[in-house]
């Protein structure tokens, strides 16, 4: 009996101690984006003092309407959303299509078109060869060059065809006996039973056009019609930073727009949130595809 009772002690305080520890860790990973959110939603002269913590001390939306005053925003959020949309759907389409060929069997020379495609993983020719080879292609000054580089990703490559080697070879050879090619099978079979790790690697890489800015300043900076949003949002902060220290004072000196007054820190804090707020609306609709695609599309033996 008193064993009993001691180890039922024991359960309680394990669990209350990880619950607390739980609680702590989200507390810890959310409260710097929910200050953000504050942040961005108080006066901008006010957020200067400091000790903002939960909730805005003086609420206004003036920060939200410094950032789409120009319409150039909503352009840039349109070159952003076309990109990503374009190129999470042409990546997972060829990425998973050369996956289906080098994990079959009779394709004599998978081996080494798949060590190529690894290699690339390792190995990168740097950031001034990239230029030309795009200058070269005409893809300078255009919007395919958000679209090209990114057509085959190495990594996804290998998720992809790890999962597509775990599938039961009976499915692709009934298949066959039923007359279908390597095409149709590709897309009446193979791909609706991928649909995890497909929906997986397209939130990969969603994320990652979305977030991308780089390639802008370097392929398409001169094209304003082309930059995208967080090209547009980076222009943002690093004009009211330098607009601030032109001032003298960057810790106490606010800026002077024409729709009212900002600061760097309202502006940044304005800009992230609009950033990423896109983000978090569409992964509650991936997450569960997220989550099995992360279980079953490891590396196996």
């Amino acid at each position: 009996m008193k064993v009993r009772t001691l180890s039922k002690i024991e359960n309680t305080v394990f669990q209350t101690v990880n619950t607390l520890v739980m609680v702590l860790i989200i507390v810890c990973t959310l409260y710097p984006f929910w200050n953000t959110i504050v942040v961005s939603l108080n006066q901008a002269t006010d957020t200067l003092r400091g000790g903002i913590t939960f909730w805005p001390r003086i609420f206004s939306l003036q920060n939200y309407r410094i950032v789409f005053a120009t319409g150039t925003i909503y352009n840039a959020f349109f070159i952003s959303a076309a990109r990503t949309v374009i190129n999470t759907v042409v990546n997972v389409f060829f990425t998973s299509m050369i996956a289906f060929v080098l994990s079959r069997r009779e394709f004599v020379l998978r081996k080494p078109f798949t060590m190529v495609l690894i290699l690339s993983m390792y190995v990168n020719a740097g950031l001034i060869p990239n230029y030309f080879l795009m200058r070269s292609l005409h893809l300078t000054n255009s919007f395919f060059v958000y679209i090209v580089p990114g057509i085959v990703n190495a990594f996804n490559f290998v998720v992809i065809r790890t999962y597509m080697k775990s599938l039961p070879e009976s499915i692709i050879e009934s298949a066959k006996i039923d007359g279908c090619g390597d095409f149709r099978i590709f897309i009446r079979i193979i791909l609706p039973l991928c649909l995890p790790v497909l929906a997986t690697i397209a939130l990969f890489v969603a994320v990652d056009s979305w977030n991308a800015w780089f390639d802008t300043l370097i392929y398409n900076s001169g094209e304003a019609r082309l930059h995208t949003l967080q090209y547009k949002l980076m222009e943002y902060i690093q004009s009211s930073q330098s607009q601030a220290k032109s001032a003298g004072d960057v810790g106490s000196m606010s800026m002077q727009s024409t729709a009212g007054m900002v600061t760097p820190v309202s502006i940044r804090a304005a800009v992230t949130v609009v950033a990423a707020l896109p983000i978090l609306v569409v992964y509650p609709f991936m997450q569960r595809y997220f989550v099995v695609g992360l279980n079953v599309g490891g590396v196996k033996e």
